[in-house]
């Protein structure tokens, strides 16, 4: 009997259960079971790994704290992703979860929903969506729940999120407009006004109104009950007011974030105390004051995270003082100890290199400026305002490292055997200290590591194991190989490597190699301490030195004319312009040099530029520069002998093909105005001409020679890009036959002449002009020089080689021209070809002689 009614009981049970399981019924019993079943299974677990994924975009997510706050701490990316492959594992399974709890429990009847917790699932699935970038499908899910749920308690929710996706896609208008019809019609929690305002702010400060957005964060930062969110509010308060120029306003708003304490994230309250002392303006008034407030911030402990920061701010301070060691010593101390910040290391960069630039010490600034680069977006102001900067650099950093080099083995070449002894000794001597001081004080900071390592709880737990099979020391010595070495691979000579990491010195501010032990050059011991290895190093050539010294004085009269034309250090270009004139230069540099140093004398108000005049006038009477000393003005009217009107001539001449005259011209006035920025493109203009005259060997060296010596020229950039795209497109000299010829070619005939026999050339090109206007030909005639001797008149653009046989032959027989003249018909491609290479007698003799 009993077993009877157990019977009837489950199968009653199991029939409720089964009706209950059905999506299709509006019951009670339906309703809650699917309810049940999405919030404890399904929506459990996709609201845990919803967490995990935002507290992984929270740990790797770093605010840029020199430009305003974003509202929300989420990284995105500038492309708007509908779907994608590279889709974060925990949104992912968040969203499985919820289109799971939607597909399974899902009740829409009479096109409403009747699940209490199906709004909780789309609402998962359109935040799944956010996190991940994919906004218009995220926008679907919100608007789903706003228009399936109208009685749901989480429309505000909802709507609230819908809005942040409209911003996030641009839509700041809309979303501004749907938030105010929600304050209208809505009763909104604490929480929910809070993030609704924020949001509001963050659309008007992507509309540039940061007035507006004031207001709004005044509000979000009054009603939020979170802390993390209200230091935030409160630095962008901060923020917007100091871009308003409002800076007591924006201190106040500091103040309040630094007040919170432990309230707030601690970044907040540091960058707050940041900005707070970069707006109280610097002076003898609170200079112990400000000093004490840095050094308070130094010594706690809390801030030991956030010291790079804190160490600029010092070195500003220094700065502002001109406490020089102290500055360069905390700039460094915050490079040292910068963490993924680009922002901090490209400002740092910056004013280190500002700083060398103005001890005049360009090639330190150009290294530093170059630090600046790496740290910086391409496309920014920023970016190219420094890059520019660098760029007038270049130059000065190319040849302070020719005239160093230079002076480096002139030095050692007019030193007796007994002077270069005693100074390598010396040398050796000073680099055995560096190193053995190097090695101390090595030891003793792997010495405080490992006694500091010992008293923690790995250490203790691992005491008395060996060294390799105890995992944390093991762990621990890894880690300091690292830092030191980098990553090198097991082979011998292993410290022999380049990849060192490059460091401001703390002393000095100047770049030094971190880890770079094996000495210089990655030279061995015997090498490194042997003063005969050093010595057998000196050049002991008169040829070779006499080139260094040339070489050593050119480099000074560029940087002379740097110097004076591009930085205006009088001081640094007269003491260049002098070292020219002091060491027996060319004969082309001393008149410019000369010329220069006057200019230079002149504009400081040196009474030194009156005994240069007098030189000048006196040993070069009869030279340019002395005509302009005598009449600026009508040197100023009388254009006709400067070097861009001498470069017009000459270019003239170009066009005319007299090469050889462009030759001899350009070079003439290149040791004439040895210096000026006309050289180059003189330079540029006889490589061309070389290349028409003399073919293809000697234009790639000539382009070559005007690339190495003018690369930071648009003249000498444009000679590499030749060198790279058209010389390799010149270089075959192949001839093709007529059935390989493409279609687009088309033949020529060409009359050679010699050079000697101009008059006779011209004529025929006069006959055949002629001829190409009877006889109504669309056809071209030029007179082309080949070489120093012969020269062709060319006609061109038959379209077969029966067609330009046929012209020859009609000019033969008809009784207006009867022009009987050595000539050849030849295709286009080998017109140019013989032209680049100079190998016309080759073509005659592959091409033009019958095959037997």
């Amino acid at each position: 009997m009993k077993l009877r009614y157990s019977l009837l009981f489950a199968g009653v049970l199991g029939g409720i259960l089964f009706n209950a399981c059905s999506t299709k019924k509006d019951a009670f019993l339906n309703r809650n079971w699917h309810a049940l079943n999405t919030k404890y299974n399904v929506l459990y677990n996709g609201d845990l790994s919803f967490e995990e994924g935002r507290e992984q975009l929270n740990a790797t997510y770093q605010d840029n704290y020199w430009d305003i706050l974003p509202v929300e701490r989420l990284q995105v990316s500038e492309d708007i992703k509908l779907d994608s492959e590279d889709n974060k594992p925990n949104f992912i399974r968040a969203e499985e979860k919820a289109t799971k709890a939607i597909q399974k429990h899902g009740m829409e009847i009479d096109n409403e929903e009747r699940n209490p917790q199906a709004d909780e699932a789309f609402l998962l699935l359109g935040k799944a969506r956010y996190f991940d970038q994919r906004y218009v499908p995220a926008l679907e899910a919100f608007n789903y729940v706003l228009r399936k749920s109208g009685n749901s308690d989480k429309f505000n929710e909802a709507t609230i999120w819908r809005e942040k996706t409209n911003i996030r896609l641009g839509n700041e208008e809309l979303a501004l407009k749907n938030l105010k019809r929600l304050f209208r019609y809505e009763r909104l929690k604490d929480q929910e006004y809070a993030d609704a305002r924020a949001i509001m702010a963050q659309a008007y400060i992507n509309l540039n109104a940061p007035d507006t957005a004031i207001q709004q964060l005044k509000i979000a930062q009054a009603y939020t009950k979170k802390g993390d969110d209200k230091g935030r509010y409160l630095f962008i308060l901060g923020q917007l007011y100091n871009q308003l120029g409002f800076k007591d306003s924006a201190n106040l708003a500091f103040d309040k974030i630094i007040s919170l304490n432990r309230r707030t994230p601690r970044v907040y309250m540091i960058n707050a105390h940041i900005q707070k002392i970069q707006n109280i303006p610097l002076g003898p008034e609170n200079r112990e004051d400000m000093l004490e407030y840095l050094t308070d911030l130094e010594e706690n402990r809390e801030n030991r995270p956030f010291l790079d920061k804190i160490y600029r701010e010092l070195a500003v301070y220094y700065a502002t003082f001109e406490e020089d060691s102290m500055a360069l010593v905390n700039y460094n101390k915050s490079l040292r100890l910068t963490r993924n910040t680009p922002q901090l290391n490209a400002l740092n960069y910056e004013d280190l290199a500002d700083y060398h630039f103005d001890e005049n010490k360009y090639s330190i600034a150009g290294a530093y400026y170059d630090s600046v680069l790496t740290n910086l977006s391409e496309n920014s102001k920023k970016f190219r305002s420094i890059k520019k900067k660098r760029d007038n650099l270049e130059d000065v950093i190319e040849y302070e490292e020719i005239v160093q080099n230079a002076d480096s083995v002139i030095t050692l070449y007019e030193m007796s055997d007994a002077e270069r002894r005693s100074y390598f000794d010396q040398y050796i001597a000073d680099l055995k200290a560096r190193e053995e001081a190097a090695a101390k004080k090595e030891e003793a900071r792997v010495t405080a590591g490992f006694a500091a390592f010992a008293e923690t709880k790995g250490g203790k737990e691992n005491k008395g194991k060996f060294y390799f099979y105890n995992i944390t020391s093991l762990g621990y010595g890894k880690n300091e190989f690292r830092n030191k070495w980098g990553e090198r691979a097991l082979e011998d000579d292993w410290r022999w490597s380049n990849k060192s990491r490059v460091l401001p010195s703390e002393a000095t501010g100047e770049l030094e190699a971190a880890g770079d032990t094996a000495g210089a050059g990655g030279l061995s011991d015997g090498q490194k301490y042997s003063v005969d290895y050093y010595l057998s190093l000196i050049p002991d050539e008169e040829k070779l030195i006499d080139s260094l010294r040339t070489e050593r004085n050119f480099a000074n009269y560029q940087l002379g004319l740097i110097y004076k034309e591009k930085f205006r250090e009088n001081l640094l270009a007269a003491n260049k312009l002098e070292q020219v004139l002091a060491r027996n230069p060319e004969k082309r540099l001393v008149l410019p040099s000369k010329y220069n140093l006057y200019k230079v004398y002149e504009e400081s108000g040196s009474p030194l530029a009156a005994g240069m005049k007098e030189r000048i006038l006196k040993e070069h009477p009869d030279s340019r520069y002395a005509l302009i000393l005598l009449n600026p003005q009508a040197q100023l009217s009388a254009s006709e002998d400067t070097p861009e009107a001498q470069y017009l001539k000459l270019y003239k001449l170009f066009r005319d093909q007299e090469f050889l005259q462009v030759i001899t011209g350009t070079q003439e006035q290149i040791n004439q105005y040895a210096g000026d920025p006309m050289v180059p493109k003189f330079e540029m203009l006889k490589a061309n001409a070389i290349g028409r005259l003399q073919g293809f060997t000697e234009f790639s060296e000539a382009l070559n020679y005007v690339a190495l010596n003018y690369p930071n020229n648009p003249e000498g950039k444009k000679a590499q890009q030749m060198i790279a795209e058209q010389l390799p497109k010149l270089e075959n000299k192949e001839f093709i036959d007529a059935g390989q010829a493409p279609k687009a070619d088309n033949w020529k005939v060409v009359f050679p002449f010699k050079r000697n026999r101009n008059e006779a050339a011209l004529k025929l090109k006069e006959k055949l002009e002629k001829s190409i206007k009877d006889l109504r030909y669309k056809n071209v005639v030029s007179r082309d020089i080949y070489n120093l001797e012969d020269q062709f008149i060319v006609v061109h653009g038959f379209a077969s080689r029966d067609f330009a046989l046929g012209y020859v032959e009609l000019l033969k027989n008809n009784k207006d021209y009867r022009i009987d003249l050595e000539n050849f018909v030849i295709l286009s491609t080998n017109y140019k070809i013989i032209q680049v290479h100079k190998n016309l007698a080759l073509y005659k003799d592959k091409m033009l002689t019958p095959k037997p």
